[in-house]
């Protein structure tokens, strides 16, 4: 007959586990196994689960021997075999020299050991098709996981601690004892009989969750006598809000972000609108996407690109975020660009002899398209937006060339004595300085810039009354969309 503390703790682990979803029937589970209380605990009561379920669970038993203690390592690993067998669940073991790795890739034991343990973990699920990972964390492995981010100077994600189920490389991990506290979990082990082994390490202080659980946690509680209590309520309501926010920054993202060539973008009016909670939030999400993980110690870069968003000014800087990616504010744009994304376009030349003519710019995606005709019965119309423009045929000296921009370029405008920098022109014109080397010059014989597309014409061979011959010039970008840059 089932203890009655054992027989509690599995109806209560059932409705967890339906009310989250954490498994559905015929589900292959991975349970890791330390051999401590909690994670022996953590198999029996889903072995109990499995045998009451219909189809049943199929659950696997994975150990790993970090090789951190030797012979105690070793002892472990065999108390694990033989417990799995026992209970007739397939048995898997990792054998890892950490203190090695360690050496090797300059990481901290505690990281070095997570990271190979959760490889494992993944590689066993791989192997037998599991749907989820079952770790054996309890509440007040929660209480110490906020505690521990508080003091590191968490953000409203971290405080949410732990979470009851969480998706990672395709399985799902899951906690079905986060809301048990330890005690509970000792002492059924203890009423029924079950054996397990002690840790050693665990009674270290050098280890900062050790810390923690052994100083930090008794000594605050002096002031609050259910402060794992506490700290448990804070991750439920954290976390809760935090999935909200989650969704909401996912929903905005939808509306506002827009990715090309692996980078993204947003309008600078669309993010001044939002919460500064969602700004950052968005920005976060971005460099996550991109990717560019982030936790609660990037709150600086976050904020830097924040408050350079938001600033009163239109103008135009560039942050480099590492990894390659930078960010680029070009007036009521901000972009995340990928080094490997920014377009290089080499020097070109195209001359145009006759009309009707054509020239197509590969490199940008756009068509110049030039006509001549007779000035009879068009001299009341003009061209619509910066994307056409008509000379004096008569005025111009031929043959007209297509270029890219050179250093020095000058152009004459029109209400100006005189002529002016085409770089100072598209600083008027608020374009991007990324897309400015894009933007093609259109010149005659002579050398004079007389229109650049999408920007501006000059002032040299005017349309008037006396003109005779028009040359129409348009710029066909292969959409009814304005380019920002060649369609203003």
């Amino acid at each position: 007959m089932m203890n009655p503390e054992i027989h509690r703790l599995v109806g209560q682990v059932r409705r967890t586990g339906q009310e989250h979803g954490l498994w559905s029937p015929g589900d292959c589970i991975v349970a890791a196994v330390s051999g401590g209380p909690d994670s022996v605990l953590l198999l029996h009561i889903l072995n109990e689960i499995a045998r009451d379920s219909e189809p049943g669970l199929k659950l696997i038993c994975a150990h790993v021997n970090h090789g951190f203690r030797g012979s105690e390592s070793d002892a472990e690993a065999e108390f694990v075999r033989k417990l799995a067998g026992k209970l007739q669940i397939p048995f898997e073991l990792g054998v890892f020299d950490i203190p090695a790795y360690m050496k090797e890739s300059g990481k901290g034991g505690q990281v070095a050991a997570r990271e190979k343990r959760y490889e494992f973990l993944h590689a066993v699920a791989d192997k037998y098709g599991a749907s989820a990972i079952a770790l054996a964390h309890h509440a007040d492995d929660q209480a110490e996981t906020v505690l521990m981010r508080i003091l590191r100077g968490s953000g409203p994600s971290g405080l949410g601690g732990m979470k009851l189920k969480r998706r990672e490389k395709n399985v799902e991990l899951i906690r079905p004892f986060l809301r048990i506290y330890k005690n509970q979990l000792v002492a059924a082990c203890e009423s029924s009989g079950i054996p397990y082994v002690t840790d050693s390490s665990n009674l270290s202080t050098k280890y900062s969750r050790n810390a923690i659980r052994l100083d930090v946690l008794p000594f605050l509680g002096q002031y609050n006598e259910q402060l794992a209590d506490s700290l448990n309520r804070l991750a439920d309501v954290a976390g809760e809000e935090d999935d909200y926010m989650q969704l909401e920054t996912e929903r905005i993202h939808a509306e506002i972000v827009t990715w090309q060539d692996g980078g993204a973008a947003f309008g600078v009016r669309s993010f001044t609108s939002l919460h500064a909670a969602l700004q950052r939030r968005l920005i976060k999400l971005i460099l996550n996407y991109l990717p560019l993980g982030t936790d609660d110690s990037d709150f600086v870069k976050i904020e830097t690109i924040r408050k350079g968003v938001v600033q009163d000014l239109p103008t135009t800087w560039s942050l480099d975020l590492g990894r390659g990616i930078r960010c680029l504010r070009e007036y009521d744009t901000v972009r995340f660009v990928p080094a490997r994304a920014e377009i290089q376009i080499p020097h070109y030349t195209y001359v145009v002899e006759h009309f009707p003519a054509e020239v197509a710019l590969t490199d940008i995606r756009h068509v110049l398209r030039f006509t001549r005709e007779s000035a009879t019965g068009v001299q009341g119309t003009k061209p619509e937006g910066n994307d056409e423009a008509a000379f004096d045929a008569d005025e111009l000296v031929y043959p007209l060339t297509v270029r890219s921009r050179l250093p020095g370029d000058r152009m004459k405008v029109m209400g100006l004595n005189g002529s002016k920098k085409v770089k100072d022109i598209f600083i008027d014109e608020k374009i991007p300085p990324s897309l400015r080397s894009q933007i093609p010059v259109v010149t005659d014989a002579k050398g004079r810039i007389i229109w650049i597309p999408g920007v501006r014409r000059s002032s040299v061979a005017a349309v008037s009354r006396l003109t005779s011959s028009i040359v129409r010039m348009a710029l066909d970008t292969g959409s009814k969309e304005p380019t920002l840059g060649l369609t203003k």
